[in-house]
Parts: structure tokens; sequence; C-alpha cells
């Protein structure tokens, strides 16, 4: 018969708390071999000591229990090293997003100077266009997406890009956190209907425009100091934002080198 231990001497061996042992064996995850049927005491024996030993670890890597139980369950390889790879990508991804928290709250301390801002005068541009209604949450990887559809039809219908990809922002889209937004792309030539691509005209404007270099996560500052001098100059008309990328995911994966052009419309100052 396994030597078995008691749940005391077995939570010292493991570094599981005696809680945490009755927790895991409540929802069946660890459960001891042996529970006295008077007292309902617990033994446990040394064999079960590697398990919970990898059951604290998945748990310090905040692994939830459920998917502990399936990667202990399976005798499939495969399918355990697939149910821990996903946990590692979401790993990976919180701690980028922690990285661009920490380097959001650096600059926020110590500003660089702010790119200057000046007033420009868009005509009325034929594009190719995809329009929606999204939440802002999902607004990201549908820019993204919408680009690269657009790039691939004008390329598909052999057009001629005449100038950056841009987009167009419903003021809803932030104040209310869903809202319609439009991504195109200048282009000469007649834009046939393809999937979610039509042919549309860019209305003409007056912007006061500021560059942001580098990711679209980190944008929001050159918004407020966008938003900051409109304001100060009482030029702020009703009209949705636009933003312009002369440098993109189009052009390069290294979004460090990404260049957006943010619009805020104002008042025709022109002569």
């Amino acid at each position: 018969m396994p030597a078995t231990v008691s749940i005391g001497d077995f939570s010292r061996a493991t570094h599981l708390s005696v809680k945490t042992l009755r927790y895991y064996h409540r929802v069946g995850l660890l459960e001891p071999a042996d529970v006295d049927a008077h007292s309902n005491y617990r033994r446990y024996t040394v064999e079960q000591i590697p398990t919970a030993q990898i059951i604290r670890r998945f748990r310090e890597l905040d692994m939830p229990v459920d998917e502990i139980q399936k990667v202990l369950a399976t005798p499939d390889v495969g399918v355990r090293n697939e149910l821990i790879g996903r946990h590692l990508a979401r790993l990976e991804e919180g701690l980028a997003r922690t990285q661009a928290a920490v380097e959001s709250l650096h600059n926020l301390l110590r500003p660089a100077a702010q790119p200057p801002i000046h007033r420009r005068r868009v005509e009325a541009t034929a594009v190719a266009a995809i329009t929606e209604t999204l939440d802002i949450a999902d607004a990201l990887p549908w820019f993204q997406g919408a680009l690269g559809e657009l790039r691939a039809t004008v390329n598909a219908q052999k057009l001629t890009v005449t100038g950056p990809a841009g987009g167009v922002f419903a003021d809803e889209l932030f104040t209310d956190e869903r809202g319609q937004a439009t991504i195109f792309l200048p282009c000469t030539g007649e834009v046939r209907r393809v999937g979610r691509v039509a042919s549309l005209t860019i209305p003409a404007i007056e912007l006061a425009v500021i560059e942001h270099t580098g990711p679209l996560t980190h944008i929001d500052s050159a918004y407020a100091a966008l938003a900051t001098y409109v304001s100060r100059h009482a030029l702020a008309v009703d009209g949705p934002l636009r933003e312009y990328y002369p440098v993109s995911i189009l052009d390069t994966p290294d979004e460090s080198l990404w260049r957006t052009e943010i619009g805020w419309p104002i008042f025709n100052t022109t002569a």
C-alpha cells in the first residue's frame, strides 16, 4: 500500500495551504488518496506530491483551475501542449499590455517635447473605403484588417494609390464606445465594390493636425495635445475626427516607425 501523509504534512511538503488543498479536493482537481468516513480527515500519498507541485506552478502562472484539470486529465501530449501554449500566449499578451502601460506612465512622468500643430485644408478625395459601426475595443484589429483588405482590393483592381490611407471616426466611437468608422485609401480609377470595399468621396475639410510617431496604443497623448490647442484657440467645429497614415502597417511591421497624423475639424481660416 502506498505510503500516506496527513493533510498537514502534505501541505508542508507542497507549499499548498490546507485551505487550498480542501478547495482542490472539492472541485476535483487534487483528490486525497483517503478520506476518513467518520472524521473527514484527508490523507495523501507521497506519489501525489509531484502533481501538487505542477498544480502550484500552473496556479502561480494564473492558469484557471478548469484548464489545469484538462491538462492533468488528458493523456494526449499534443492536446496538453496546446492547452499550455494557449495559456502562455495569454501571459505574453498580458505582459505586452503591462509593458505598454509602464511605458505610457513613464512618458506621462517625463513628457517629451510636443510635436508641432499646424492647420491644413484637405480637398475632397475619391477613395476606396470600408465603413462599419463597431465597438472601440475592437477598433485596432478592425483597423488593421480593413487596411489590408483595402490594399489587396486596390491592387487586384489595378488602381493607382494617390495618397496615404486615412480614417474618419464618428464622435460616438469615443463618447459612447461604439460608433461609425471609415478606413479609406485614396486612388484613381473606378472602384468596383468587392466584399466590404466600396467607392466613396471623403469631403473637403479644414483641420488642425498633429503627428504621432509610434504604436497606435500610445496615441492618446497626441489627441490630448491637439484637443488642448483647438480649445485654447476656439477653433473647434462639429464633425468627425480624421487620421492619416503616412507610415503604417501597410509599409512596415515595425510599430516604432509608424507615423499617424490626427486631424481635428476647425473653422476655415484660409484666405
